[in-house]
């Protein structure tokens, strides 16, 4: 006798074998491994899908096509070594395929660098997915995954990666092997070109195309000039918007790129062409790319069969990131193609179901008994009066009634002439529903049952992924724009690299932050720091405590003073919430540090011989526990190709580590790593992070400076001379320097801003000159926080308020900033 579940697979065996009869012959072989790569999805446990191929050479394997969650979930690169230890690479040469756990790559991650699931070894891992920046950025499962690696005939693999340690049962596998067949069949053999391909420059629009783009364009190889803005120029202006969002698309989002567009021919008719791309993102010393390819799609877009149906659904609900987002895809893909004069989409809460969208929104015409539930802006879905619904979701089989079916009038109302029940499974649960009916009598075929089956799978995944994120997308991505610096500033004499993690227990936000503050006279400000708790209220009381660090610095405050001060608000502001923090002050010229700790672990630095210090100083309390706390200051000593590490105990501490233990394995990997390419340095190092705690990562290489500024200082004193001896001063300096033939302008300004101190002031005044590559800087520090003001007017009777004129005519640049309470005036005067 044959099992309950043993039938289910069976049945799910078969739709996949008509759903691969349903693909078209007229598909060329991109369109239809991409369909391929969505039944996939539809007709086995996995939520990742992707098809490696052999480059030109064979030295290596290249991702051509994929479908579900972004690969960055579990790690999955674009390209890997033909001759690695990857099970891509071993299921390609061996022609055998590789059914894994996370455990089994786990036991394997130290054997060689490319293990994982296909992966790097700091990734794949349970609790360990390599995620970007990006607020996009999907969860790891905490329960593990399970990898299968199927080989493509002659050349190239089938990845699919499902959640859970024991995704892929017996009747997956037949299934996949199945699939798997079906793409060797749709994928080009390994010496085959797009015939129309680019590589486009993000950061100077420079493209390099084949003549086989240039072809569709109407344009020969001489014609083209290599600017991506020369073809964007043939495209019909309704669809440039378009066009832009992709080609101008931010580097951080994530995701393959799909669009069809128009250009105008030479002849003056419209050409639809279709682009696909991917966006690779860039490193310290290359742009972020985007590369793919561009057809010809006027013979598709005539045609309304299922697949290219399931194919623009699989596209809308790839880039969907909300629950509204999914339902307007889901809408915009059935409603029009089938001709359906009602489409509602809900997710199940518990036992019930929340509407998402209604099509059309009109009220009046949806049956009596959802008008009665219409409370806000969309009605509950009265499932108690809908028995019918609740079978087919309680069963998770798709149910279709034709015109003059005996259903309850909740039902029968939404479609008179026919109705269809879509179950929106995901994860072996329902997400929802989707309901579409039909006023006049419709006929349900064998491909449009197959089209509603397939796309009810690709809704359930987007609808469940939608929901677990909406809440998160707001709040992450409130906390990257706002609370977290938008990029790292250059900094003279050194390269800084940082990285975020949030949660990924439940969507909490946490209070983890860090910062980079230039500061007068090459000084370089770094700050890391994390608030206690994981709310809305630590994020924001992160965010304060960042901006009063930030302010504090550039008052010119030392290290000390500036912690201190921080200190004192976070009392003030009468919180139960206290913080902990790491400030360090470098000076860019002489490679010297001094750096505060407050309750915060210590900085790690590592040597240019490949040796590691974990600088244990003394420190002082968390910020907000003491109101009269001590925060010593102790120095560090940088010499080029150093490197500083930063952090917090997210990345160093967990429930089964101690905290010295993870210091000390930090210092082993910062040891191992190679300080040239910090970006891969820190996400290697985030590769091991704690995800039940946030995560910040500062790393700074210091490589000292190659040209140093010349530096002097005066005290001004308060006597009748003081002004004639600061310029005689100054003469001897320039005259040291070799640049005394500008001596009239830096001395004219030297006595406006010594004369105006000593007049307008009272305390010490002093004179510094630094002179830089091209330029000299007068400055003169006073007392007085008072910034000097330009007169608007001056009669000729005045007899003050010139001097700051002079300043100005005589200087490319000037002006103020505070120092220790009171400020420092400065003009710069060009060197010719």
């Amino acid at each position: 006798m044959v099992s309950e579940g043993a039938a289910e697979h069976g049945t799910r065996t078969l739709r996949a074998e008509l759903a691969l009869k349903t693909l078209g012959g007229d598909l060329d072989p991109h369109e239809r491994l991409h369909a391929i790569l969505e039944q996939v999805l539809v007709f086995t446990s996995a939520t990742v899908a992707a098809v490696y191929l052999p480059d030109g050479e064979g030295e290596a394997l290249s991702l051509t096509a994929s479908a579900g969650v972004p690969r960055n979930l579990y790690g999955l690169s674009d390209t890997y070594p033909a001759s690695g230890t990857a099970p891509v690479a071993e299921t390609c040469r061996s022609g055998r395929p590789s059914w894994l756990a996370s455990t089994d790559l786990q036991r394997d991650a130290d054997a060689d660098v490319d293990r994982g699931a296909g992966l790097p070894e700091n990734v794949g891992l349970p609790g360990h997915a390599d995620e970007p920046e990006d607020a996009d950025a999907r969860r790891a499962p905490a329960e593990g995954f399970s990898l299968g690696v199927l080989p493509l005939r002659e050349h190239g693999c089938l990845v699919a990666v499902g959640d859970g340690t024991d995704a892929f049962d017996a009747e997956d596998r037949h299934c996949l092997d199945l699939l798997a067949e079906a793409a060797a069949g749709a994928t080009p053999a390994p010496s085959a070109g797009s015939g129309a391909s680019f590589d486009l420059a993000m950061d100077t629009g420079r493209v390099e195309v084949d003549d086989g783009l240039l072809r569709l364009f109407g344009m020969g190889p001489d014609d083209f000039d290599g600017r991506v803005e020369t073809l964007i120029a043939l495209t019909v202006p309704e669809d440039l918007p378009a066009l832009m969002s992709v080609v101008e698309a931010d580097h951080m989002s994530i995701g393959d790129r799909e669009l069809e567009f128009r250009i105008l021919q030479p002849s003056g008719e419209q050409k639809w062409l279709r682009l696909r791309g991917r966006i690779l993102p860039g490193g310290e010393l290359r742009p972020a790319r985007l590369v793919g390819t561009v057809a010809d799609a006027s013979t598709l877009r005539t045609g309304r069969g299922d697949v290219a149906r399931i194919q623009r659904l699989a596209a809308a609900l790839a880039t969907a990131g909300t629950v509204r987002d999914v339902s307007q895809a889901v809408v915009t893909a059935l409603r029009e193609p089938l001709q359906a004069d009602r489409i509602a989409l809900a997710e199940l809460e518990g036992d019930r179901l929340v509407v998402t969208v209604l099509d059309p929104p009109q009220p009046e015409v949806w049956p009596e008994v959802w008008r009665s539930e219409w409370r806000s802006e969309w009605p509950d879905a009265p499932v108690r009066t809908m028995p019918t619904l609740a079978t087919a979701l309680r069963e998770g089989r798709a149910g279709i009634w034709p015109a003059g079916a005996d259903l309850e009038p909740a039902l029968a109302d939404v479609g008179p002439g026919g109705l269809a029940v879509l179950p929106l499974p995901a994860g072996g649960r329902m997400a929802g529903a989707c309901l579409i009916g039909w006023d006049n009598p419709h006929d349900f075929g064998p491909e449009e049952r197959a089209l509603l089956t397939a796309a009810s799978g690709l809704a359930g995944q987007a609808l469940m992924r939608a929901h677990a994120f909406d809440a998160e997308h707001e709040l992450v991505g409130m906390l990257q724009r706002t609370l977290l610096p938008r990029r790292l500033p250059q900094l003279a004499g050194a390269v800084a690299v940082a990285r975020y993690l949030p949660t990924t227990a439940g969507l909490e936000v946490g209070g983890d932050w860090y910062d980079v503050i230039p500061l007068p006279d090459n000084h370089v400000a770094l700050v890391i720091g994390d608030v206690q708790g994981h709310n809305a209220g630590a994020a924001t009381l992160m965010g304060q405590m960042r901006t009063a660090l930030r302010a504090y610095a550039v008052e010119g405050h030392p290290p000390d003073v500036v912690v201190s001060h921080a200190n004192r608000l976070l009392m003030d502001m009468e919180t139960d919430l206290f913080a902990t923090c790491c400030y360090v002050d470098i000076d860019m010229e002489e490679g010297s540090a001094w750096y505060v700790r407050a309750g915060h672990i210590p900085p790690v630095l590592r040597h240019p011989n490949g040796s590691t210090e974990i600088s244990e100083a003394e420190g002082g309390p968390p910020l907000g526990v003491v109101m009269q706390a001590d925060f010593p200051m102790s120095p560090l000593r940088l010499t080029p190709g150093t490197l500083l590490a930063l952090t917090t105990d997210g990345l160093v501490e967990s429930a089964d580590v101690d905290v010295e233990d993870g210091l000390d394995q930090l210092a082993a990997d910062l040891s191992a790593a190679d300080p040239a390419h910090l970006g891969v340095v820190a996400d290697t190092l985030l590769g091991g992070a704690n995800r039940d705690d946030d995560v910040a990562l500062l790393l700074v290489r210091y490589d000292g400076m190659a040209l140093r500024p010349q530096r002097e200082n005066w005290s001004v004193w308060r006597v009748p001379q003081a002004v004639g001896q600061a310029r005689r001063y100054t003469r001897r300096v320039l005259r040291r320097w070799g640049v005394d033939s500008m001596a009239d302008s830096v001395l004219l300004v030297v006595s406006e801003l010594v004369t105006n101190a000593l007049v307008h002031t009272d305390g010490r005044v002093r004179l510094d000159l630094t002179l830089l590559a091209d330029r000299l800087r007068v400055s003169v520090a006073d007392s007085s926080p008072r910034t000097p003001i330009k007169p608007t007017v001056i009669g000729w009777e005045a007899t003050g308020g010139r001097g700051i004129l002079l300043v100005e005519a005589m200087s490319t640049a000037w002006g103020t900033v505070p120092v220790s309470g009171g400020k420092q005036v400065w003009a710069e005067i060009p060197i010719e």
